[in-house]
This record gives structure tokens, C-alpha cells and sequence, in this order.
């Protein structure tokens, strides 16, 4: 994977990078990667092996000074309430999966790096509301996730890294506008007109990406777009908006990021630390990861007493 240049992703060789991992979407992509691993215990690693050659493989790619995993800690109640259907057509979590979670925290923190989970709090929030943080405190800052709702905080300072992206690129505002025709600022509203269906978010009827693309592109914004309804056309889109201002407003509520739903954490927090080598030795012991077990650095040797 190619390094990015410090200055794709907003910044300088001065500036704090600051990289955001979205941990369940990379633990479920390691999971199905590789279909079968285990420890010598019989446990099933192949989750927690994929994810950490992830985590290395990100760190050599963007060098970051600082450093959150954040984990889902449950569904949103203000988004159930809102729709009670709300990412219900998600299967559950397989238990071989499930059974893995303590150890990729375990690991994150013998990395050096923090891992953060709050009951009740989406991990999209949280990250939302991190980047927004390290954004102001002046770092760069990159999240590692595949999840089109972050391209709504994207900015010269906030930029995605996909880690299904071979290539290493770095989406920054003129990729979103490639990808979808409409400016960061306006993620939210074409989303709402399109739904999610991974979300099981229903959008307007009749309304694709190309037509919420052009929607946005002439009227601004949702608003203007009701504002000038009857400039809208062909009729019958202008029927269905006319028909969906109240799903248009829930779909707004569930998709914009809820940034202050999480415990504020600053910057400085959040700093790389050394990483513990004699809690990786132990951990990467107990799974058999005999490649890994063998890159870390060893203990020094015993010199004994001095007299």
C-alpha cells in the first residue's frame, strides 16, 4: 500500500496525525478474510491475526503520532426511537467473532494505542465527534473505515482511508465529489434522498444517487429543494418529495453524525504510546502467532547483580 503524502491529507510535517479506526468494521473484515485460525487452545484468532497485521499495516502507511480503535457500544437510543427498525435487518454477530473482541481491545492498548467503547454510543459518533476534536486541535486526521456516512465530516484536515483501497488513496473533498457528485457539506441530505439500505433507512422513492446528485446540484440542500418544489421535475419525483418531508427529516436525525455523543477525549490522550512489549510476547504466545511473537522486540538479557 502506498504512503500517503502528509499533505494529501491536510497537513505538514509538523502536524499531529491523527488516525481513527473503526474497530468493529475492521474486526468483521478481518473475520471473513480469513475463514480459519485458531490458538493453540482450540480459541478462534483469525479475526484478532488479520486485524493486527490491519492495525500494522496502517500505522507503516500513516505514520500517526496519535491514536483511537473505537468499538460500537450499541445502537443509538435516539435513533431506535426515531426508527424502531432502525439497522434491525443486520444479522448477529457470529459467536466466533464475538468471543474475539476482548482480545483485539487487549491488544490495542498492549499497541500503545487507546480503545475506546461506551454503552449506548455508535462508534461512528464517537469518531465523529474525535476528528472534529483533532481537527480543531490542528492534527491531520485519518479515518480508517468503509462507512460512506464519514464522508460527511470529510474536509483539508479530515480525510478517509478505506482499507479495502489497495492503492492507499486518501479521500479527501474533490474524491467524495468523484464519487458522488456532491460536496461533503451535502452527504447528508443525499443520503437521506437515497436511504441506506445497510442501515435499513428507506430514501424517496424513485430517487437514486444520479437524481439526488442533480437535485442537490441545482437546489443547494433538501430545503431548497422543498423551497422551490414546483420548480422540480419530472413530475413524479416532485410528487414523491412532495410526499416525503417527513422521511426526509427522520432520515436527516438518523444519518448526521451525533458528535458530542461521547465523552469528550482530548488530543494529548490520545498520544501513541510505547508499545508493551512483554504484554504482546504473552498475547501473541497464547494465540501461536509465532511470525508476530518473533518481530517484537526481545527482553534483555539478565546481566545479574553488579556486586
Amino acid at each position: 500500500m502506498a504512503k500517503p503524502d502528509p499533505k494529501q491529507a491536510g497537513g505538514t510535517s509538523g502536524r499531529p496525525v491523527f488516525l481513527l479506526v473503526d474497530g468493529h468494521a475492521h474486526a468483521y473484515r478481518a473475520f471473513h478474510a480469513i475463514r480459519s485460525l485458531s490458538s493453540p487452545d482450540g480459541e478462534p484468532t483469525n479475526a484478532i491475526f488479520g486485524f493486527v497485521k490491519a492495525m500494522q499495516r496502517l500505522a507503516a502507511t500513516c505514520s500517526p503520532s496519535h491514536a483511537a480503535v473505537v468499538w460500537d457500544g450499541g445502537l443509538a437510543r435516539e435513533r431506535l426511537a426515531v426508527l424502531p427498525g432502525y439497522k434491525a435487518n443486520r444479522p448477529p454477530m457470529p459467536r466466533d467473532l464475538e468471543c474475539q473482541f476482548d482480545g483485539l481491545a487487549a491488544w490495542v492498548r498492549a499497541n500503545g494505542w487507546r480503545s475506546l467503547c461506551a454503552e449506548g454510543v455508535e462508534a461512528d459518533d464517537w469518531i465523529g465527534g474525535l476528528a472534529r476534536m483533532g481537527e480543531a486541535a490542528g492534527a491531520s486526521v485519518v479515518i480508517s473505515t468503509s462507512d460512506k456516512d464519514f464522508m460527511q465530516l470529510v474536509g483539508e484536515r479530515i480525510r478517509l482511508l478505506n482499507p479495502a483501497d489497495r492503492g492507499g488513496e486518501l479521500l479527501g473533498p474533490e474524491q467524495v465529489v468523484a464519487k458522488t457528485g456532491v460536496q461533503p457539506h451535502q452527504i447528508v441530505d443525499w443520503l437521506s434522498l437515497i436511504g441506506d439500505s445497510v442501515d435499513n433507512i428507506a430514501g424517496v422513492p424513485g430517487v437514486g444517487p444520479k437524481t439526488a446528485t442533480a437535485l442537490l446540484g441545482r437546489f443547494g440542500s433538501c430545503a431548497g429543494i422543498y423551497e422551490h418544489l414546483d420548480q422540480v421535475t419530472p413530475p413524479r419525483v416532485r410528487d414523491a418529495l412532495a410526499g416525503a418531508r417527513e422521511t426526509l427529516a427522520r432520515n436527516r436525525r438518523l444519518i448526521a453524525l451525533r458528535e458530542d455523543a461521547a465523552e469528550a477525549v482530548s488530543l494529548p490522550e490520545l498520544r501513541i504510546s510505547d508499545a508493551n512489549g512483554d504484554a504482546l510476547r504473552k498475547l501473541y504466545g497464547r494465540w501461536g502467532f509465532r511470525s508476530l511473537l518473533a518481530a517484537v522486540t526481545p527482553e534483555p538479557a539478565n546481566q545479574g547483580e553488579l556486586w
